[in-house]
């Protein structure tokens, strides 16, 4: 998923792009890792397909966003057009706004929870 990824956003995303791998290059990354890696990196959103490991486990804080795409493997494409429907909505149309949120992408909603309210939302897309 990495780098077909990595190639589609950056057509239309002028910020800085990484993957998860080259955080920490040459190692195994578990899922709970990730969290300390994030908080690494200055204010960066993180979007994974593995929803069912990420979503409402992360350990999230003000530091990082996570965008949890409910898709499988085969529908990765998809993920840039659902990336710039998700960051027109206002509750993420800034990285300021981003932060501090761990979020679940569908077809037609995203669901998230913030750093300080575990409590879900609910945004039609």
């Amino acid at each position: 998923m990495g780098r077909l990824l990595e190639a589609a956003l950056r057509r239309w995303y002028r910020g800085p792009l990484r993957v998860i791998p080259d955080l920490r290059p040459g190692t195994v990354i578990k899922d709970e890792v990730i969290p300390a890696l994030l908080r690494r990196q200055p204010h960066t959103t993180s979007l994974t397909i593995n929803e069912a490991d990420l979503w409402r486990r992360v350990a999230i804080d003000a530091h990082f966003c996570v965008v949890c795409f409910v898709l499988p493997d085969w529908r990765v494409r998809e993920i840039p057009a659902l990336l710039r429907v998700v960051f027109r909505l206002p509750a993420f149309r800034t990285k300021a706004r981003r932060m501090g949120k761990v979020l679940r992408v569908t077809q037609r909603t995203v669901r998230y929870y913030t750093f300080r309210e575990r409590h879900l939302r609910v945004l039609p897309l």
